[in-house]
């Protein structure tokens, strides 16, 4: 990604790429954006509907600097695709948060507002950041959690969800064997019996509560080497994020009050098959994976002299 030059009468130049997501969720901040970048800048605007568009539309800038206005799995998709491309350490992304979610983003240090956010766009200092590459080329801006927490929605709820679903369903039809026709409003035996059987369902099924919960895996972590914890060690979870160059690790045992706590460059879990949420993304089941920390591999436009975020490195001039 070459640097920005400045156009003929000295504005910047900049390929605004406006995710489809923050066009819906609230096209009145895209377009305050859009008018704050436009009156001081050279703006050529994109607006791709996949990733293929995307891609195309960013190897043809030429000397523009990337803008996005989007959320985080905007934010995720441009990094990705600019790490596979790697092109990631030649420049600096700018953001616009806008979208279902920018909780991501507004970690990194990129303001919240729209106004805001696109001042920082071209006032700006860049902010060079930390970056966890796996094994599959994946990568991870923010948190990685080993195994995934369930989505909310999932469990028991759901499961009624589609049993009232389908006794809604079949129920429709007021007929079959077993039934009393004696008038509009009795209901018939088989339906009375499957009301029953799901009273029963929905009791066994039912979420145990969260301070009763103990779900316990089993995982091998090590972190450059040095094994953090075996198979033979039940664990509740792992967290890996970068600090200031350095991924920190922590194990959160069963069977102690106190995490496992690491500093390393490398980290790689293995054991059973299990999901990892990385950001917003769940990924698996998988046996093993790698994850490699590249200090300051990344650049982000932030409000100069905005204090460092989560997994940043030091401030590039």
């Amino acid at each position: 990604m070459s640097a920005p030059e400045p156009a003929e009468n000295g504005a910047q130049q900049l390929l605004v790429v406006i995710d489809p997501v923050a066009g819906r969720t609230d096209g009145e901040s895209v377009r305050i954006a859009r008018d704050v970048l436009s009156g001081s800048a050279s703006v050529k605007l994109c607006f791709p509907e996949g990733p293929e568009e995307l891609a195309r539309a960013l190897a043809r800038r030429g000397n523009r600097r990337p803008v996005l206005v989007g959320d985080d799995r905007a934010l995720l998709r441009m990094v990705a695709l600019l790490h596979r491309e790697r092109e990631l350490a030649s420049g600096a992304l700018s953001l616009v948060p806008i979208g279902a979610s920018v909780e991501l983003a507004c970690s990194l240090g990129v303001p919240a507002g729209a106004v805001a956010a696109a001042r920082a766009v071209l006032d700006g200092a860049v902010r060079r950041l930390d970056l966890l590459v796996d094994d599959s080329d994946g990568v991870v801006l923010g948190d990685l959690r080993i195994p995934a927490l369930p989505a909310r929605g999932s469990g028991g709820t759901d499961r009624m969800d589609r049993i009232d679903r389908t006794d809604r369903a079949d129920g429709g039809s007021g007929s079959g064997s077993g039934g009393t026709e004696t008038g509009a409003g009795v209901v018939p035996a088989a339906a009375l019996m499957w009301h029953t059987c799901r009273s029963l369902v929905r009791t066994l099924v039912r979420p145990v509560p969260q301070a009763l919960a103990a779900h316990t895996h089993r995982l091998r972590v090590e972190a450059d080497g040095v094994l953090l914890s075996d198979l033979d060690e039940p664990v509740e979870g792992v967290t890996v994020r970068s600090r200031a160059g350095r991924a920190e690790v922590v194990i959160r045992r069963c069977a102690s009050a106190e995490p496992v706590t690491a500093s390393a460059l490398s980290v790689t879990v293995s054991g059973a098959d299990f999901r990892y949420r990385a950001d917003a993304r769940v990924t698996g089941p998988v046996r093993t994976r790698t994850w490699t920390l590249r200090p300051g591999a990344w650049g982000l436009m932030l409000p100069s002299g905005a204090g460092a975020g989560a997994g940043t490195g030091p401030l590039a001039g």
